[in-house]
């Protein structure tokens, strides 16, 4: 079993042979009318090395084998799944202009099957569809060639919304159990059968009681000011579940509801031509999946039946250097829990290289460190090699 230090000079050796980022945005336009029409997109290669247990696709933190755990080390996986294809529109009308995008990647459940990203509709500062939710951005988030990025950012995920935006302040309704998710609040009970009149198990039927009664409101302002930026963003939401009238609840469980809130504030600064750095904090009670790789659910029901709220907070630092045709990025970012129990962690540190020798195709090296704690003390590391080539239009 390697230790950890063994292990972070694999990473670090990884990354002395790394060298930047220089991604450039292409797209094929034509006109139809009014309408001005672009189809964009690209084709990406991920080459990946897991030196330890098998993080999948992109980074899974539940895959990271804790340490005394017995698993096969050493998995090489090529993929394509990342690769995307976009279509936008924009109209001039009444005296404002409407856009439109739909775009998917193949990262779908099944063999590489097309999922829906984007799908919305914006005019008149009226946002209706499935996007980037509006608690969080981009601005604390250091490029990485892995798909997941740094943990402890506002979500960087998409969901149905209702949004309004008027200069740099945005304000959205929008789905409730995606980004955010759901309370714990499930359990099983026997299935039986009648045998001479008597009931015997037959096994076990899970019944999940959470529910979602209200959408979440999320709430964003966004300063952009030349060389440093920064934005902050809220959420407020109703956390419940409902166990009456499903079979064989728990005894004392009924129903029950919670506020569950967050807060974002992230920023960037371009020190110098060459250098920029990001850095992002969130923070909640019952914030779920709005706090990007929470470990927990924003809600557990305890014993007595009660829902309970689970605080969570992470953070994000990064860096990126310009060098040669690209750029150098140092990433990192942590999210914990405080459950009952203690505190469940997940951690990850990048160092990668990213480059276009021309424009429209990018090639990149990364190594990352990854961790992971649970409430009860046990923790593992795993470290992840990766390379890439992609080629937009």
């Amino acid at each position: 079993m390697k230790t950890i230090y063994a292990k972070r000079t694999v990473l670090l050796a990884a990354a002395v042979a790394a060298a930047s980022f220089a991604g450039t945005a292409s797209a094929v336009d034509f006109e139809v009318g009014d309408t001005t029409a672009s189809v964009y997109g690209y084709a990406k290669l991920d080459m990946i090395y897991d030196v330890d247990a098998d993080l999948g696709n992109a980074v899974t933190p539940k895959n990271i084998r804790l340490d005394g755990a017995d698993g096969p080390d050493g998995h090489t996986n090529f993929h394509a799944k990342q690769s995307r294809i976009g279509f936008k529109t924009s109209t001039p009308l009444a005296g404002s202009t409407l856009n439109t995008t739909i775009e998917g990647d193949f990262y779908g459940s099944g063999n590489d099957t097309l999922r829906l990203r984007h799908a919305f509709g914006e005019w008149n500062g009226i946002l209706a569809g499935q996007t980037w939710t509006n608690f969080g951005g981009f601005l604390g988030m250091t490029p990485t060639i892995d798909f997941t990025g740094q943990p402890g950012q506002g979500n960087i995920g998409r969901q149905a919304q209702l949004r309004y935006t008027t200069g740099g302040f945005s304000v959205a309704l929008e789905e409730p159990g995606t980004a955010g998710q759901t309370p714990n609040a499930g359990y099983s009970f026997p299935n039986l059968v009648t045998v001479n009149g008597m009931s015997i198990p037959i096994g076990e039927t899970d019944v999940d009681a959470a529910k979602n009664s209200l959408p979440d409101l999320t709430m964003r302002y966004q300063h952009s000011g030349g060389d440093f930026n920064f934005a902050a963003s809220g959420v407020l939401r109703e956390l419940s579940y409902d166990a009456e009238g499903k079979p064989a609840a728990p005894q004392g469980w009924d129903d029950d509801s919670a506020m569950g809130w967050g807060v974002n504030l992230e920023a960037s600064a371009k020190l110098s031509p060459a250098m920029t750095l990001r850095a992002s904090l969130t923070h909640g009670d019952g914030i779920g999946g709005y706090l990007y790789g929470n470990p927990t659910a924003p809600a557990q029901v305890d014993d007595n039946g009660d829902l309970e709220t689970i605080e969570a907070t992470g953070g994000t630092l990064g860096m990126s250097m310009a060098a040669g045709s690209g750029n150098i990025n140092l990433a990192y970012g942590i999210a914990t829990a405080d459950i009952d129990a203690g505190n469940d962690r997940f951690d990850s540190l990048f160092l990668n290289y990213i480059w276009s020798p021309v424009d429209r195709i990018s090639y990149g090296i990364e190594a990352g460190y990854h961790t992971r704690e649970q409430a009860n003390g046990d923790d593992g590391d795993a470290v992840r090699l990766q390379g890439m080539a992609m080629y937009s239009f």
